[in-house]
């Protein structure tokens, strides 16, 4: 179509005319960057030309058109007002397109399409002008990488911006552009500008949680500049652009990754189209700021330190490496990226490192028994080199090495005991930093009636000799229900040696009794004359206090680990592993691995309610991705691929819980809570255990299945009869009800067999779901408003539940901002929050532990394996921590993981007022308790005496080390 004079002055008054206003609030933003008083009488200026340009000069004087010209220019006009009641600016595009709407919605549909090609051709004349931007900076130039400046593109940024608050509440285009304008430079480069808008919107995050979304999206166009351009797809591409170009970058990173040796050369083999076509690239919308950042900085393939791996393509490599095996191999591998990239469940963190690559170590954790000789020490400290330098996490049973003052028959000398080997392997772990990902991470255990144990308790510790100390490494006890007994019964315990004592390893509940009363008698008859005898009680007030001092050695059950193990007949769970939820036998000739994955409890709670349905078909696909792994996996050592391929143990967990209490509207500290945590993990036991029985009737059952509880009909919930047997009722209280129908699971199970030999265990995910944007595993929420530090930076955390609750109550303002900041996220002080809010907000230090333990005793009835379980205990003293874990044991549970202690003595906090920069004690709304830095406790302290520690280093919430098997 050709452009008349006429149609030209329609859009081109708007950009000259600027000195006449109706409205002096108004401001226009002219295509140079200017600014100009916006003048309504321009719009029917406009609007009076564009009639003409369609309908001829003899329309000139038509009362038809000048009066549907006012009509329109003042609907434009009600459109600004309602917009911008209050007066602001506009961008002559924004005043263009309400032209165009409002032509349109009259049924001016020929004057709105000459008025549409107008625009078309000046922008492309506008663009070839300014080196292809349709909105230049009048005065901020961007350096190119390759040094040349270009005008900064006011449109591309807007375009970014909004895509990046498309979809979200409460969040401001406008206010992020306007802000970032003003922290740019000439000379900026592109990354800077991203930079600029993402930090932008980062500092919102504490007024409100959904501009995390809004940062993750922005960060997104570093990310796809840098990937792409690797991948050599185009320079630069906002997130519409992603919907075309995620294929053929996906299919240019298999084959670069290929080429640079660091995918497997089989994923070239699969249907590359029809992956390319699953790809979402809607779901990098759903990533937080820390998610996204998160897996930018450590996950993301790289090569010589560019990033060329984006969201939804690592997705789709892990779902391809796990699919390797499968007969419909693309099909699957769709199946399994669907399940990831919704963050219905995530794999962990070994499995998101490896799959797909020409090293595929998936599995996160491994298990090892050391023998008492020392070609077999020093064989188990290589090994767990081996093991950590593919990412795994490590647990070592040190029980069988003779104590120190045993006898050594080949020098006729004597030991120097467990303590020298130790400080051994905690050098190891710091050596082999797991391929430079992060540091080894190891978890040596000892039971309680070994002679070196109350050295073992020290060491941690931060004062005595130092070659006798182990800084790096975590500890755990292992411990049998006889000690917990003689600590009830204020009884002796016996510390032997295993030299003198071998079988004691080996043994538990009834049959480790007897055995260690024998020994017992022994000593006194001079049979044995290597033991020391101590007050069970004295000993158990150590355990507590070194781990409340040092935070470690953490407290491990032997013998419900055992007794309701699937697997006694083959062997003896003789520890668990790094993080404590493994329960799996191990040998000499065996080293136990388990593969994990996490369930994200909180997408399965659809309005208020636990969707089943969803349930399911997520657990069915995950044990499934986890019994691949077993196939795929790259073994470091021998034993390892021995025993995973006999056993096939997996561990299935879950993620998210907190959240899913929010969305149901219940408190933590609660009945309600203890009832959810055992209603949906009966739900995910019933799924996970015949997902594994139909993979047996597809596949065929595990190698060492005859014999096991399974092949007896034996199911998790059933073997509680053994432990309270075994036990005494008298020490043992754990509830035993059911919902489901697991007859049928049983008669399925014996019909079919399993899989796998162990099904389910909860990892403490810190990681995944960091990447999934959920609460950690089983946790209570730390803090409402915090600050989170890990290796990847810092991150403002607002608890988004607790933010909407607040505003549905008109609670959310400054004053309320400012007060969490004070009272570090804890809304108990603050005197206008109704109490329902601050029960279902009580962050981890404001619940009693005993709800954490009730709860974790109502999965654990459940589950095949353990869970790793951290417990909060506020105003620590020797009494509430002795309550608290003989609690634990009495309940069942199989392990216990990291004491989070704060103190009970609070400091008062100032704040800076003024200008003069003096300390004052102006306080909001109420006073208010913070943690102080009281010396710990000595171990020499009674149980009734009050602890008084902020929470150890160790014991940090964002440990890198704990997350090998996250």
């Amino acid at each position: 179509m050709e452009t008349s004079h006429t149609e030209r002055d329609t859009s081109s008054a708007f950009d000259d005319a600027h000195t006449r206003s109706t409205d002096q609030q108004l401001r226009v933003i002219k295509r140079t960057g200017d600014t100009a008083t916006f003048d309504a009488s321009k719009v029917s200026v406009a609007m009076s030309k564009a009639f003409l340009a369609v309908e001829g000069d003899n329309a000139a004087g038509s009362s038809r058109i000048r009066e549907q010209v006012e009509q329109l220019t003042q609907s434009i006009m009600d459109t600004f007002t309602r917009r911008m009641p209050e007066g602001g600016t506009l961008h002559i595009e924004d005043i263009q397109d309400q032209v165009e709407l409002a032509l349109m919605r009259s049924g001016e549909h020929k004057v709105a399409r000459a008025y549409v090609l107008y625009r078309e051709e000046h922008a492309r004349a506008r663009a070839a002008q300014h080196q292809g931007i349709e909105k230049p900076h009048p005065t901020i130039n961007v350096t190119q990488p390759d040094g040349s400046r270009r005008p900064l593109d006011l449109a591309r940024i807007e375009t970014l911006v909004n895509e990046a608050c498309a979809g979200l509440e409460n969040v401001e285009a406008r206010r992020i552009v306007d802000e970032s304008l003003r922290n740019l430079y000439d000379g900026v480069t592109p990354e800077g500008v991203a930079t600029a808008l993402m930090m932008t919107a980062r500092m919102l995050v504490e007024k409100e949680p959904n501009y995390t979304f809004v940062t993750a999206r922005l960060l997104q166009d570093n990310l796809r500049r840098e990937a792409l351009s690797f991948l050599e797809v185009t320079e630069e591409a906002t997130f519409s652009d992603m919907a075309s170009l995620y294929k053929p970058a996906f299919k240019n990173y298999i084959a670069r990754g290929i080429e640079f040796e660091q995918l497997d050369p089989t994923l070239a083999d699969f249907d590359l189209e029809r992956l390319g076509d699953a790809l979402n690239h809607e779901r990098d919308n759903q990533f937080t700021y820390l998610g996204l950042q998160t897996l930018y900085d450590r996950y993301f393939l790289h090569r010589n330190g560019v990033r060329y791996e984006l969201p939804q393509v690592m997705f789709m490599r892990v779902a391809m490496g796990l699919s390797l095996n499968e007969q419909d191999r693309e099909a699957r591998a769709i199946e399994f990226y669907e399940l990831l990239s919704s963050f219905d469940y995530m794999t962990s963190t070994p499995t998101l490192f490896n799959a797909g690559t020409i090293r595929s170590q998936l599995s996160s954790c491994y298990l090892t028994t050391v023998p008492d000789n020392l070609e077999g020490i020093y064989g188990a400290i290589r090994d767990n080199a081996m093991l950590s330098k593919w990412a795994g996490g490590l647990g070592n049973d040190w029980t069988p090495v003779r104590a120190l003052g045993s006898y050594i028959k080949g020098t006729n000398g004597k030991s120097q005991g467990v303590v020298p080997f130790l400080k051994v392997v905690n050098d190891t772990a710091v050596a082999v930093n797991q391929g430079g990902k992060r540091k080894g991470a190891v978890c040596s255990y000892l039971e309680t009636w070994h002679m070196d144990v109350e050295e073992f308790l020290e060491l941690r510790k931060n004062t005595g000799d130092d070659r006798r100390r182990t800084h790096d490494m975590n500890t755990a006890n292992w411990v049998p229900d006889l000690f917990m007994k003689r600590v009830s019964e204020e009884k002796e315990w016996t510390l032997f040696s295993p030299a003198t004592c071998p079988d004691l390893h080996d043994l538990y509940g009834a049959a480790f009794e007897k055995r260690y009363e024998e020994y017992e008698a022994m000593t006194q008859t001079g049979e044995i004359t290597l033991f020391k005898r101590v007050q069970a009680k004295d000993l158990w007030r150590k355990m507590l206090s070194m781990l409340f001092e040092t935070g470690h050695p953490w407290i491990t059950f032997k013998d419900p680990c055992n007794l309701r193990s699937p697997q006694r007949h083959a062997g003896v769970v003789h520890s668990s592993n790094l993080c404590t939820e493994i329960t799996l036998n191990t040998s000499v000739d065996e080293i136990a691995v388990c593969n994990l994955g996490s369930i994200n409890l909180a997408a399965h709670v659809i309005n208020g309610q636990l969707d089943n349905e969803k349930l399911k078909r997520s657990v069915r696909t995950a044990v499934r991705m986890l019994d691949n792994v077993i196939d795929i996996n790259y073994y470091a050592v021998p034993q390892a691929k021995r025993s995973n391929f006999r056993h096939r143990p997996v561990g299935l967990g879950l993620m998210g819980f907190q959240d899913a209490l929010y969305k149901h509207g219940i408190a933590y500290a609660s009945d309600a809570a203890v009832t959810f945590a055992d209603h949906s993990m009966e739900l995910i036991s019933y799924h996970a255990i015949e997902a594994s029985s139909d993979l047996a009737a597809e596949r065929g059952h595990y190698e060492s299945y005859e014999g096991s509880l399974w092949s007896q009909g034996v199911l998790p919930i059933d073997s509680i009869r053994d432990l309270q047997r075994e036990r005494g009722e008298q020490y043992l209280q754990m509830d035993t009800s059911t919902t489901q129908d697991w007859d049928r699971i049983r008669n399925k199970v014996r019909s079919q067999g399993m899989r796998n030999s162990n099904v389910m265990a909860i990892a403490p995910t810190a990681t995944i779901s960091n990447i999934c944007g959920v609460t950690q595993s089983i946790e209570p929420t730390y803090q409402n408003l915090y600050v989170k530090s890990n290796l990847s930076g810092e991150f403002t955390v607002v608890n988004s539940h607790m933010v909407h609750a607040l505003k549905e109550r008109g609670l959310w303002d400054e004053v309320m901002i400012n007060d969490l900041k004070y009272y570090d996220g804890s809304l108990q002080p603050i005197d206008r929050i109704p109490e329902d809010l601050k029960q279902r907000y009580a962050t981890a230090f404001e619940i009693e532990p005993r709800w954490i333990v009730e709860a974790a005793s109502r999965r654990q009835k459940w589950i095949d394996q353990a869970q790793s379980l951290n417990l909060y205990i506020s105003g620590v003293s020797g009494r509430k921590l002795d309550t608290t874990y003989r609690m634990a044991w009495q309940l069942g549970l199989k392990t216990t993981y990291y004491l989070r202690a704060q103190a009970s003595t609070r400091l008062e906090k100032s704040t800076l007022k003024g200008t003069d920069g003096k300390l004052t004690g102006v306080k909001p709304n109420a006073p208010a308790p913070q943690p102080s830095a009281a010396p710990a406790p000595q171990a020499s302290q009674t149980p009734e005496q009050p602890l008084g520690s902020a929470p150890p280093l160790a014991c940090s919430l964002d440990d890198p080390d704990c997350e090998a098997c996250q």
